[in-house]
């Protein structure tokens, strides 16, 4: 059986495509216009006064038709005043300058909207309005800024599917800040991101289309547009397959903790699989990693940021290190309300479980958890949602091991309903992979293509298109954990290719924030090859099966 080898550094105190940011041609988004003076203001009012303190208020407006991302707030009160609260925002003070950024649910004033800063003071000597007062470095009064961003460059086609387009590009810069792009069909705006990547769906098949895009600043300036693309979207041929999707792996027990939303906006990526969540230190009680409880509130704000740009998260249950919940729980009822409480507490619709290891060979465990599954997908369809399921388990080019298929089988008994079995397509074994160097892409794809063979008889009522369509893929990018076997970029190319000829349900890989650092070194943290940065993610963030 491959294993997975998953090391995490803890921090010392236990420390915004198939789903990229999107717009069909019907949907266009509103337009940035250049600053004229409807630029955003901060106007000030002191509400009260009790002779030794004040409280006051500033209103922060945003007139524009784009969201005011971000925004910044600064103002300098006389060296007689001091701040002893303050609530709409988080002030980090230098002197008698008071800089003030949002709070994590305020990131973003959205269009025609407003928010209010307010604080108490105390003071002594005659009373002084605050002076200087500057927002995103224009003056609060609606004055300042009206110089555009640069037209970005490098816009350049990823893929193409029938019925849509995935771009990136090159970034703008700005005086200020750039705030984000537009992506352009004629003069129709397709789609909006706050990063550099963007998919245009809704697209007729076997049709030509010719893109731009235009940068604006937290101002609302507009840039020029860059040089134009084109691109002719596939012929439609059918299959009833649902879309796929990217969805690598993050070891969020990493550290620093990553910020998916700014992983998000630099690779174009906006599902992530996150490891892992295991039973913490009392029996059956779910932790992210042993350190965080379903309520400690870990990585809340950024997963609603995420899900703010279109992107969400699929916690993973499990992993090669610590304990599984349903190895934990003796029960079906106390593990499906360990499990329920994760999904309450991150608003979750879909989940994975990572099952490898001693979890793996666990018949008992296994059929524990199928019943909580299944328990777990009534009540979301008694409250009229859904809730997908994936199992992730060690695979090889020859297909599951008789343990693994153990828990698909557990699950087809129990009416656990599984959206995906997703393959992790690493640490093969000198016998079931020889002379892996250069055909660590093939044999990635044997193990999808031997999944199918053992998934087809267990779902009968499934056409070919839909078990190819519960497929997924995981490889190690990079060096793997045996020495011999290296996972190349152009083995992922050859993966990709393979996944969208198959309409393969999810494409993945461990992990991105080894993707990100592009380095040598420990394997919990480099791919030890040579690669760019997120090099792997910005590849199969375009996916769409």
């Amino acid at each position: 059986m491959p294993t997975l080898t998953r090391r995490r550094s803890l921090p010392a105190a236990a420390l915004a495509a198939g789903v990229l940011a999107t717009a069909g041609l019907a949907l266009a988004p509103p337009t940035a216009t250049a600053a004229t003076s409807s630029l955003p203001t901060a106007v000030y009012t002191k509400t009260s006064d009790w002779g030794s303190g004040f409280e006051a208020q500033y209103v922060v407006t945003n007139p524009l038709s784009v969201p005011l991302t971000p925004w910044n707030l600064q103002f300098t009160l006389p060296s007689t005043v001091r701040i002893t609260s303050m609530w709409g925002g988080t002030d980090t003070p230098s002197g008698t300058t008071h800089n003030v950024v949002p709070q994590s649910y305020d990131t973003s004033i959205a269009p025609g909207a407003s928010i209010t800063i307010g604080f108490d003071a105390s003071y002594s000597g005659a009373y002084t309005d605050p002076s200087g007062c500057k927002l995103n470095s224009n003056p609060c009064d609606g004055t300042g800024d009206t110089q555009a961003p640069t037209a970005p460059t490098g816009l350049t086609v990823l893929s193409t599917t029938a019925h849509a387009v995935s771009l990136s590009w090159t970034g703008s810069t700005d005086n200020v800040s750039v705030a984000g792009y537009n992506v352009y069909s004629g003069s129709t705006i397709v789609a909006t991101s706050p990063g550099t990547a963007a998919t245009v769906t809704g697209l007729a098949p076997s049709t030509a289309y010719s893109f731009t895009v235009r940068a604006y600043d937290t101002s609302g300036n507009l840039s020029a547009a860059g040089a134009a693309v084109s691109a002719t979207t596939l012929a439609d041929t059918g299959g009833g397959h649902l879309p796929g999707v990217a969805a690598p792996f993050v070891d969020i027990g990493a550290w620093p903790t990553p910020d998916l939303t700014q992983i998000a906006e630099t690779t174009g990526l906006r599902q992530f699989s996150l490891g892992f969540i295991v039973n913490g230190t009392a029996t059956c009680t779910p932790s992210w990693f042993n350190a965080f409880a379903m309520d400690a509130g870990f990585e809340q704000s950024d997963i609603a940021s995420l899900r703010g740009i279109g992107g969400d998260v699929k916690p993973s249950f499990g992993g090669e290190a610590g304990t599984e919940l349903a190895q934990s729980c003796t029960d079906v009822t106390s593990l499906t309300a360990a499990y329920q409480s994760a999904i309450t507490a991150y608003g979750l619709t879909q989940i994975d479980f990572d099952i490898e290891g001693s979890a793996v060979a666990d018949h008992t465990s296994i059929d524990r958890r199928s019943q909580a599954i299944a328990a777990l997908q009534r009540t979301a369809a008694a409250a009229g949602k859904q809730l997908a399921v994936t199992l992730t388990l060690p695979i090889l080019p020859s297909g599951l091991t008789a343990d693994g298929l153990y828990v698909v089988q557990s699950a087809v008994k129990y009416g656990a309903k599984v959206t995906m079995v997703n393959g992790m397509a690493m640490d093969f074994g000198d016998i079931e992979a020889p002379n892996p160097s250069g055909k660590m892409g093939t044999y990635a794809i044997d193990t999808a293509q031997s999944l199918y063979n053992q998934l087809t008889p267990l779902y009968p009522s499934l056409t070919s298109a839909q078990v190819w369509n519960m497929i997924g893929v995981t490889p190690m990018i990079g060096q793997n954990d045996n020495s011999s076997e290296v996972f190349y970029q152009a083995d992922m190319s050859q993966l990709l290719t393979f996944a969208q000829q198959q309409h393969l349900g999810e494409l993945a890989f461990w992990d991105v924030t080894r993707d990100g650092n592009a380095c040598t070194g420990s394997l919990s943290k480099c791919t030890d090859i040579p690669q760019a940065p997120y090099e792997f993610s910005k590849m199969i963030a375009p996916y769409q099966g």
